[in-house]
């Protein structure tokens, strides 16, 4: 079932106060015109920055909203997640900047750049043999067995509200905005950027991007429930792995999204080096699998306002040379 008018109307009031609450420590990112992007495809491109946030990705936002509205006693016994490498880094320096202690399961295949960056930070890491879906679960398990709160990458209403406060830049930022794209995972991102523009401009298409090797949520909403899958192997690392059999971004994407796209590794690639080559920017593959997204459905939209949210930057640069090159 679809999340109702009340649960949007709620969740849009989080992503307000959480919108004033987070400053100075979430920085408003730029929206950045692509001239080279806007030439490209007709459309006129504005880039959501926010391979710009602190950790090199938007995942810092839902990471300090969550532990800023955590009780004293829960911050100070420290924190549970589970995560392939963004999530763990945002949660891990928002954790820092409130003296919040961190564990993050991760799963023996995630980015070891990732995961050293997320240690380098300070957290405890603990690696299992698991697909990405088994490390959540196991997360979740053992922070229940250790009493602290699990903060789950997308399947949280106070992380959703944070991600969505770049729905409220975006309108702040560009308000005659015709379509959003946005890379998806777990769904959170998609969820808050959603909601913050279902009540700001309801005129604004929302657009999920997957890989197709990836696409595990967008099967499931074309079935009408959360499914399992088992997916192959893509560029686009921080939108992989399976969705929580209870996920509330499941209904929330229901009700928010107004079309999907899948784009090819191939696809993925050609838009890495699009962004490097014409707006000098590294690029890690989720945040391509949104810039594809838009290039495949520019007919659409051309003369028209689109922002992509270009969501993170964190890829060793040898595995980007391999995919522009």
């Amino acid at each position: 079932m679809s999340a109702d008018a009340n649960t949007l109307l709620s969740l849009y009031e989080a992503i307000s106060e959480a919108h004033e609450a987070l400053r100075p420590q979430v920085s408003v990112t730029p929206l950045s015109h692509s001239a080279h992007l806007s030439a490209l495809t007709q459309c006129q491109v504005y880039l959501k920055c926010e391979h710009l946030q602190h950790t090199g990705s938007f995942k810092f936002r839902g990471a300090s909203n969550k532990l800023r509205l955590l009780p004293e006693a829960q911050r100070a016994a420290g924190v549970v997640t589970a995560s392939s490498g963004n999530h763990g880094q945002g949660l891990t320096l928002a954790g820092k900047l409130l003296g919040v202690p961190v564990t993050v399961y991760t799963a023996t295949t995630a980015s070891k750049y990732k995961v050293d960056a997320i240690r380098a930070l300070g957290a405890e890491v603990v690696s299992l043999d698991l697909d990405p879906l088994g490390v959540e679960l196991e997360g979740g398990r053992q922070a229940e067995l250790q009493g602290k709160p699990f903060v789950s990458p997308y399947n949280d209403p106070q992380v959703i509200a944070g991600q969505g406060t770049i729905g409220i830049e975006l309108f702040q930022q560009q308000p005659e905005l015709d379509a959003v794209f946005v890379a998806v995972g777990g769904g959170g991102l998609i969820s808050g950027i959603g909601a913050a523009l279902r009540a700001l401009s309801p005129k604004t298409d929302i657009i999920g991007c997957w890989p197709q090797n990836a696409p595990t949520l967008q099967r499931s909403l074309e079935v009408g429930h959360i499914i399992e899958m088992l997916e192959d192997e893509t560029l686009s690392d921080g939108t992989a792995g399976g969705v929580e059999p209870d996920s509330i971004t499941f209904p929330l994407c229901q009700s928010l999204i107004t079309s999907t796209v899948l784009v090819s590794e191939d696809d993925i690639k050609t838009a890495m080096r699009d962004v490097a080559s014409g707006d000098r920017w590294i690029i890690e593959g989720a945040a391509a699998v949104a810039v594809a997204g838009m290039k495949k459905l520019a007919e659409q939209y051309r003369g028209k306002r689109v922002a992509v949210i270009i969501c993170g930057r964190n890829i060793t640069f040898e595995k980007f040379l391999g995919a522009v090159q």
